[in-house]
């Protein structure tokens, strides 16, 4: 399970503790992926998508409808 012997002591932990930690760890993760920028190219396509709704908000397709297809195929 373990590939890294540097690891070998944490899996000895109990598993409220492991739990705990992976916690931490993945906070620490989150807190980096938000620091991040986001890439022009993904703001690009959430601008055109906003400046379609505000030119037509009427045209969407309701959540309930999308789930529907998508169970329906």
């Amino acid at each position: 399970m373990n590939a890294n012997p540097n690891h070998a002591e944490l899996f000895k932990l109990p598993a409220r503790e492991r739990l705990a930690l992976a916690e931490e760890l993945w906070e620490s993760v989150a807190a980096e992926r938000q620091a991040e920028p986001v890439p022009e190219s993904v703001l690009t396509i959430l601008r055109e998508r906003v400046a379609r709704y505000e030119a037509d908000p009427d045209d969407v397709v309701p959540w309930d409808e999308v789930k529907r297809k998508l169970r329906n195929g």
